[in-house]
């Protein structure tokens, strides 16, 4: 059969074991649900990605998370072929569309010339410059830029462009306003950024700063048609649920939803499953990347972890015979890890409908992320350019 609802949750970060080029990225050894696990000695409780088959894809189980015999769906791993780690590299790819050229990085700060256009622009002086965690930069530098007025430019592994400043000194608008005119600067040909981020905080000193939900990821433009775009084409619905709406600058999106958090997130997908409607819902939840795998915080990303399984069990209750749910993750962010970027790690991939009669089967390794967007392409019988569909292997046809 085919289902006239799917569902897709990215539990952002969330990898599953280094990649088979994880060399490259100098994350050999990253295993983001592996670690986590270890953290936990047991007391990691997923029921529901259990169920689902979270540790049947893995060579070794997660520990707390027995294999699933059987499985209440289908299960398997994707690997991507994009040439960076970051958000934008896997939704891109997971939409048909993997970034084959690396995209700029700048390990040594941004080049002069972009900081000077930056400060004619703002009329701001611009300071740090470098690569930096997102936490310590604004304990480190907040409240001088609370004092001065200045921005705080930083950036990371990834091809990312972030300006911090506190909403008290310049307003969230004034913010979006910089960071717009930043995105002018890095489109290419020269450097081009896959996303520039602001960056709020708010609180009273260098102690008590926290970073508010009023960030806001301004992304490299689609380069070509997306899976996304090929289903609006063909007229169904396509629903962006989180920073869905970001990383593709509204493309291929019928209508969207911002996220406060994850728990709000699922608020909004428990909404959207309330609606009538033909198409794709497309959702990611970023705390486990914001606030847990970036800070290297293992207790709180495996809350975070547990939080979600929660809320994965109103959905798995509430889904139609002909809705299909698809739950996986965008590269790895290992809280166990050295450093404080993205890992380069393969992704889980759980597949699940309540009208499946072939369950329990696995999927294999995936050799791109594409894969799931052509398995979203054939079910509404649209035409993919690249990826392999794995629908047959769930349909219950």
């Amino acid at each position: 059969m085919s289902y006239k609802r799917v569902f897709v949750i990215v539990m952002d970060s969330v990898g599953t074991g280094a990649a088979h080029d994880a060399d490259k990225f100098d994350d050999l050894g990253s295993d983001t649900l592996g670690h986590v696990g270890e953290f936990y000695k047991g007391d990691l409780k997923l029921p529901n990605l259990g169920k689902m088959g979270i540790s049947n894809l893995r060579d070794t189980p997660i520990e707390g998370v027995p294999v699933a015999d059987p499985a209440i769906g289908d299960y398997g791993k994707m690997e991507e072929i994009s040439a960076g780690k970051d958000s934008m590299d896997g939704h891109w790819e997971m939409m048909g569309l993997p970034v084959t050229k690396p995209l700029s990085t700048f390990p040594n700060g941004f080049p002069q010339e972009i900081v000077d256009k930056l400060e004619k622009f703002s009329g701001r002086k611009v300071i740090v410059n470098k690569p930096y965690s997102g936490t310590e930069v604004i304990h480190d530098y907040g409240e001088r830029q609370m004092k001065t007025g200045e921005l705080i430019l930083y950036t990371s592994g990834d091809s990312v462009m972030q300006i911090a400043a506190h909403e008290d000194v310049i307003p969230v608008k004034e913010l979006y306003k910089i960071c717009e005119y930043a995105r002018t600067l890095v489109n290419g040909p020269e450097y081009t950024v896959g996303r520039i981020i602001a960056r709020p905080y708010v609180g009273p000193d260098k102690d008590h700063f926290t970073r508010t939900a009023n960030r806001h990821d301004f992304s490299l433009k689609p380069i070509g048609k997306t899976d996304m775009d090929r289903l609006r084409e063909a007229g169904y619905d396509v629903i962006g649920v989180g920073k869905i709406n970001d990383i593709f600058s509204g493309q291929g999106i019928d209508r969207g939803y911002h996220n406060e958090s994850n728990m709000d997130g699922m608020d909004h997908v428990d909404e959207v499953m309330k609606q009538d409607f033909t198409g794709f819902c497309f959702t990611n939840l970023v705390d486990f990347d914001a606030m847990y795998g970036h800070r290297r915080n293992p207790k709180g990303f495996g809350q975070a972890l547990m939080d979600f399984d929660k809320r994965l069990g109103t959905v798995l209750k509430e889904m139609k015979p002909d809705d299909l749910l698809m739950i996986t993750a965008d590269h790895g962010n290992d809280p166990g890890f050295r450093g404080t970027d993205h890992t380069r790690e393969n992704v889980p991939l759980l597949v699940y409908s309540p009208s499946m009669n072939k369950s329990n089967q696995s999927l294999g390794l995936r050799k791109t992320f594409s894969d799931l967007g052509a398995t979203i392409l054939e079910n509404f019988n649209v035409d993919s350019v690249r990826g392999t569909s794995f629908y047959k292997e769930i349909s219950n046809d």
